[in-house]
């Protein structure tokens, strides 16, 4: 039962009472014991699955100031707010259970005491008083919200302004001052350097002799970009914008699955156009190996979390990573793509399976894929594990009431560290915290490659629908959401509708299959959506997400690289302030969107 401390209460001064500086995420606990035993104090998070309770520590028994007189002993302690926790308070025996949601800088005071003093054996009731109000440390994302709603009217007003009539004829005179002032300086002999299309076509990225360009795959490619940004600079520092610690999702798992997704549609648009002029098949595969190869160098030389030691501190540099996964995907994907036949549109529709033509013409992409699926299956949950039950998901540490602590991702953290070995993986996976694991594990292992293959193989579906129903938006929208459909119905089946007790449940740090038919299906509904509004009713234009999507590899590059440096981070007056870390990392997200309107309007763009 909980309840608030009368205004006109004074606080109770006992001894011990000394409070913990608190951080970000935590509120103070005061616990009061009234009994004569000393108190343990135990705790679990109900984010964390199937763990045992956590000490936080002990509560001396009562003081005996008379022969009536007695002064509760207190201990205090700082609490996680990030999720509702169970407090466990235990003697010899289990004394009571309390469960809470603490607010974040809330002070808590627990008393425990018993029902009948004078009965040894009297019940024992646990009370919560809150001290002080916690804080709503979700406000300043309302803040920024409306911040950035004012800017889109203020620039939907600007445009609105600009199509008016009175408007348009300013421009218009003034345009023609301009041009009569340009006439007069040309008969006086001033020079004027015309700018050469030629050489500005140059700048732009290579385009194929009738390779179809959508501005809702850009769109979709920035928006995600934009996201990632955002949550790789802090996300504010919120729970929700970081990534999960094991089984489920948050925003932050959202992101680099719709990228590698987007990557595969790209992939078809562009390679298909290729094949149909009959591009050199060879030139097309070294054209893949060497951007597959300039993807993994610029992971791991470039995008170097070590690089305040020097490119090359090969004892720690960690192998697994981002740029790496998406040039292996990449290559992979893209050598099934060149291997396989270019769509003809002369193929007749009056076969009988002309309706899943989509995918009957590309069978044997789809065998192989099914087969390197196959092999995800028999190695996560065949594979021998030294100390670890075969087929184990969960995260170790103190997950499965600590039964299996070592065995950290199963097969997936086993074979990384086979191969890599412990220092040349990410050292600080997302579970650490909650459940207390030990052993490094990399969210961008080797066995989740496949998975991130299946993934963009998904993407180059959608791609291979955009080209075979070109022209026809409503067999498109259909095929689209056709495929949601059915890779949401497979995620049920896997997850069982749960977050924990599923056959294979959503988790990104092992990219389960279940993770990634929930994140392809969710990238069909998406792209529906933004290829609808961008693309065939052309409501929106995409922008800004169009700009950063335009130049994707430079804007990721860039803010990994200049990450700790201004404008994009700064030193904070509040270092344990949700709204300061929010505003820097807005900001610095926003500076990279700007950056990328310049890049376009200069029409500079980073290929590889």
């Amino acid at each position: 039962m909980k309840r608030r401390r009368p205004a006109q209460q004074k606080k109770q001064e006992l001894p011990g009472g000394k409070r913990h500086k608190l951080e970000m995420d935590q509120a103070g606990l005061s616990v009061y014991n009234e009994l004569s035993d000393e108190l343990i104090v135990s705790w679990l998070s109900d984010h964390c699955y199937q763990c045992k309770f956590q000490k936080l520590g002990n509560v001396p028994s009562e003081k005996h100031l008379g022969l009536h007189q007695k002064l509760p002993k207190n201990s205090s302690f700082a609490i996680d707010t990030k999720h509702a926790v169970t407090l466990q308070l235990n003697m010899t025996v289990e004394v009571c259970r309390v469960h809470e949601y603490f607010g974040e800088l809330g002070h808590y005071s627990l008393w425990v005491t018993k029902a009948n003093q004078s009965n040894a054996s009297g019940q024992v009731t646990c009370r919560i008083i809150i001290d002080k109000e916690p804080i709503d440390s979700n406000l300043p994302i309302l803040y920024g919200f409306l911040i950035y709603v004012a800017l889109v009217i203020l620039v939907c007003l600007g445009q609105f302004i600009q199509g008016l009539s009175p408007f348009k004829n300013l421009l218009f005179r003034l345009s023609n001052q301009v041009a009569m002032e340009r006439l007069i300086n040309s008969e006086l002999g001033s020079p004027i350097h015309l700018a050469d299309s030629t050489n500005q076509s140059n700048l732009l990225p290579e385009r194929h002799a009738g390779s179809l360009r959508l501005r809702s795959l850009d769109t979709l490619r920035g928006l995600a970009l934009v996201i990632m940004i955002f949550v790789n600079y802090g996300g504010g520092r919120y729970w929700f914008f970081k990534h999960e610690s094991w089984n489920g999702l948050t925003v932050a798992d959202l992101v680099f699955p719709w990228f590698v997704f987007i990557m595969g549609t790209s992939i078809a648009l562009s390679l298909n156009s290729a094949l149909q002029v009959n591009r050199s098949r060879w030139k097309l595969l070294g054209k893949v190996a060497w951007r597959t190869t300039a993807l993994i160098l610029l992971g791991i030389f470039i995008i170097n979390p070590n690089y305040c030691k020097g490119p090359l501190s090969w004892d720690t540099l960690r192998i697994p990573g981002v740029l790496q996964r998406l040039g292996l995907t990449y290559g992979v994907v893209a050598f099934l793509k060149i291997c396989g036949k270019a769509y003809r549109e002369s193929i007749s529709l009056d076969n009988w399976w002309s309706p899943a033509r989509d995918v009957l013409i590309h069978w044997p992409q789809w065998i192989f894929i099914l087969v390197l699926e196959g092999i995800w299956l028999c190695l996560t949950f065949l594979l021998p594990v030294p100390g670890c039950p075969r087929g184990y998901l969960g995260p170790g540490g103190i997950g499965d009431f600590g039964q299996f602590e070592n065995c950290t991702g199963g097969a997936a953290g086993y074979i990384d560290r086979w191969v890599f070995g412990e220092k040349h993986i990410y050292q600080h996976p997302s579970c650490t915290m909650l459940y207390k694991t030990t052993l490094p594990f990399d969210p961008e292992n080797l066995l989740g490659l496949i998975n991130s293959i299946v993934m963009a193989f998904l993407g180059l579906q959608a791609g291979n629908i955009f080209i075979i129903y070109k022209g026809q938006n409503k067999q498109i929208v259909l095929r689209f959401l056709f495929w949601s459909i059915l890779l949401g119905v497979i995620s049920a089946i896997l997850t069982k509708c749960s977050k924990d007790h599923g056959f294979i449940p959503v988790n990104k740090n092992l990219w389960s299959l279940s993770y990634i038919t929930t994140l392809s299906s969710f990238a069909y509904v998406l792209l529906l959506l933004i290829y609808s509004v961008v693309d065939i009713k052309k409501y929106w234009t995409g922008a800004p997400f169009y700009y950063p999507g335009m130049n994707s590899i430079l804007v990721y590059v860039g803010h990994e690289v200049f990450e700790h440096y201004f404008p994009f981070r700064w030193k904070m007056h509040n270092d344990q302030s949700h709204g300061e870390h929010l505003a820097q990392n807005l900001l610095a997200t926003t500076i990279w969107v700007l950056i990328s309107y310049i890049l376009y309007k200069k029409k500079i763009f980073w290929k590889i």
